[in-house]
């Protein structure tokens, strides 16, 4: 037994070793088999990744150059529109500056016209200021503005000028407007004009500066100049009946009138010494007024007249009936003749034609319209 189990383990061993040196064999034979297929399968890798790199070198040559390519075209894109801004900017601010050079231009021409009327202006004024420091050219000037008022509301024959409205006196007013009176007798309305123009030069400095004593004390001042003038107009002028119991003193510049009447002189003036102020626009409104009461005396004036006239008239009218209804008798008498004369005649050479044979129309008009022979008839 002993024998047989160690021929058995001979036996196994053996085979043992046969069966490892077969493995062995095996074993060599497939790592060269799997060297061979890793060299295969390397090489085909790396064949691969080479093919890779040739594509992915291809395709980003490719990229490289659309990129470039594409870069090219947006740069002249870009240009292309860079120019066409540049040139629509360039004609846009062009356009603009012309614009803005020729309005500044027209503005600057504006400003030199401006400027040079100003100095015509200030020449104006300064003239104008000249003028109205003398005391003799502010009457004057006031005189002239008031007959322009007068010549031009009312008529020549309506107005009196440098009249002594005081009957025996040598005060001679301005101006005076002729209202009828009693009778054939005219009433005077005393109209002066009155300019303190040293005083309302100076209220007007006053209101320039800003200076409100100075203000005051010019109002005061006016207002003394002003009852003073009326004053005096009452005392050279105003003499009822002769004239009528109130007088206007006439102010040229409505500024001037504004001021007496912001002082509250008006009721005064008119209470204390029976003068009406008026500047240009009342003056001419109580012209108007004046004006309407004239052309109401005129009608009642005339209204005698054309009553007497408006008889005449009828007197004359009835005369005309008359002689109407005496020659529409004659024309009746005339239809009743030529009544009896169409008929009763007519019917008598009717009769008397009866036995005479009649014609043709048409021969009847020839031998009517035959020639009578000369002589024949004579």
């Amino acid at each position: 037994m002993t024998g047989m189990g160690a021929i058995l383990i001979g036996i196994i061993s053996v085979a043992a070793l046969v069966l490892s040196a077969l493995v062995l064999v095996r074993i060599h034979s497939y790592s060269e088999k799997l060297d061979t297929y890793f060299s295969t399968y390397g090489r085909m890798i790396s064949d691969a990744q080479s093919a890779m790199a040739r594509q992915q070198d291809d395709r980003l040559r490719s990229l490289d150059e659309n990129f470039s390519r594409l870069r090219t075209e947006n740069n002249m894109q870009m240009e292309n529109i860079r120019q066409t801004v540049d040139e629509r900017m360039q004609k846009s601010l062009d356009s603009k500056l012309t614009q803005s050079f020729s309005l500044v231009n027209e503005r600057l021409e504006q400003v030199y016209k401006g400027l040079g009327e100003m100095q015509q202006v200030a020449e104006g004024v300064g003239d104008l200021k000249k003028i109205l420091s003398n005391v003799k050219t502010r009457g004057i000037l006031g005189e002239v503005q008031l007959e322009t008022i007068l010549s031009e509301i009312l008529t020549k024959d309506q107005y009196d000028v440098n009249v002594a409205t005081r009957p025996g006196s040598r005060d001679r007013v301005e101006f005076a407007i002729k209202l009828p009176g009693d009778g054939h007798s005219t009433v005077y309305l005393p109209v002066d004009a009155k300019f303190p123009g040293n005083t309302y030069a100076a209220l007007l400095d006053a209101y320039d500066y800003g200076d409100k004593e100075e203000i005051q004390r010019c109002t005061r001042e006016l207002a003394t100049t002003i009852m003073k003038e009326a004053k005096d107009i009452q005392t050279k002028y105003l003499e009822p009946p002769a004239t009528t119991d109130f007088a206007i003193m006439f102010l040229p510049f409505e500024g001037l009138y504004a001021e007496v009447v912001r002082a509250g002189l008006i009721e005064t003036l008119q209470r204390k010494y029976r003068v009406t102020i008026a500047g240009p626009t009342t003056m001419s409104a109580l012209l108007n007024s004046l004006q309407m009461g004239f052309n109401t005396l005129a009608i009642e004036k005339r209204s005698d007249q054309v009553w007497k006239l408006l008889g005449a008239v009828r007197t004359e009218f009835d005369t005309f009936q008359s002689v109407l209804e005496s020659t529409q008798m004659r024309i009746n008498q005339a239809n009743d003749d030529l009544d009896r004369l169409v008929g009763v005649r007519t019917r008598q050479i009717r009769r008397k034609l009866q036995n005479v044979a009649q014609i043709d129309q048409n021969d009847a008009r020839r031998i009517l319209d035959q020639d009578i022979p000369s002589g024949e008839g004579e």
